[in-house]
C-alpha cells in the first residue's frame, strides 16, 4: 500500500486538542489486514496523518469489545494492552517501532529487525506528546470500547537521523493494533503481513509513504 503523508503550514505549536480536532477532518486510513486467521477477533481501527515544519500528527481511532490498559512506565511491554503502533523506517539503516497503549505508554526501539533493537531513552519517549479519549458504549452484543490517541512526534524521535524537514522524503512504514493479553488477542495490520505466526517485525513488508 501506498500512503501520502500532507504537510500542515499553519497548525501552530501544536497542541495536542488543536492536533486532534485537525486530525478529525483528515481522510482516515484504515488497518483491516489479519495476516493470522486463527486470531478472528478484528476490532475497527483507522488513523489520520499529517506533518508540520517539527513534527508528525497522528491520530489513531478504535472501536473493540475487550480493552486492557495496564502499562504506565515507558518501554513496558505495552503490547500485552489494547496497542496500536507505527513502525518507520527511512533508509536500510534500520527501523523505528513506536508502539503505544490507550494510556500513551510507549515501547520504542531502533534496529535492523526484531533481535537487533536499540530501546529509545525515556528522555526521547517523553518528548511525544499524547491525548486519550477512552469512553465505553453499549449496543445490543454488549458493552464495547471506544478509544483515541493523538500523537504529537517530533522529528528528535528518529534520533538516528537527525531530520530538520520531512519534506519529499519518502520512507517505508506500518501501522498496526494488537492485543496480545486480552481475552481473544488480535493482530491487525495496514499493510499486510506474510508469515507463519504474528510478527509485526518483517520490514520487507511495510508499506511505502511519501511526506508530501
Amino acid at each position: 500500500m501506498n500512503l501520502k503523508i500532507p504537510y500542515i503550514k499553519d497548525l501552530a505549536g501544536p497542541d495536542l486538542l488543536s492536533a486532534s480536532l485537525f486530525l478529525d477532518t483528515l481522510s482516515k486510513n484504515y488497518i483491516t489486514n489479519v495476516p493470522w486467521p486463527q486470531y478472528k477477533n478484528k476490532p475497527d481501527v483507522s488513523f489520520a496523518i499529517c506533518y508540520t515544519d517539527e513534527n508528525i500528527l497522528l491520530k489513531y481511532y478504535v472501536h473493540e469489545d475487550s480493552f486492557r490498559a495496564l502499562y504506565k512506565t515507558h518501554n513496558d511491554p505495552v503490547y500485552k494492552d489494547s496497542c496500536v503502533e507505527v513502525f518507520i523506517s527511512f533508509d536500510e539503516s534500520g527501523y523505528y517501532n513506536l508502539e503505544f497503549n490507550s494510556l500513551g505508554t510507549c515501547l520504542a526501539a531502533f534496529g535492523k529487525n526484531r533481535n537487533e533493537r536499540t530501546p529509545l531513552s525515556k528522555e526521547i519517549i517523553e518528548q511525544i506528546k499524547s491525548q486519550t479519549l477512552i469512553t465505553a458504549e453499549s449496543n445490543r452484543s454488549g458493552q464495547f470500547i471506544q478509544w483515541e490517541l493523538t500523537l504529537i512526534i517530533p522529528f528528535g524521535t528518529f534520533y538516528n537521523h537527525h531530520f530538520t524537514s520531512l519534506k519529499n522524503q519518502v520512507c517505508s512504514v506500518n501501522f498496526y493494533k494488537c492485543g496480545d493479553e486480552l481475552p481473544e488477542p488480535h493482530y491487525l495490520a495496514w499493510n499486510n503481513i506474510i508469515s507463519k505466526e504474528p510478527d509485526f517485525h518483517l520490514p520487507q513488508y511495510f508499506g511505502k509513504a511519501e511526506f508530501i
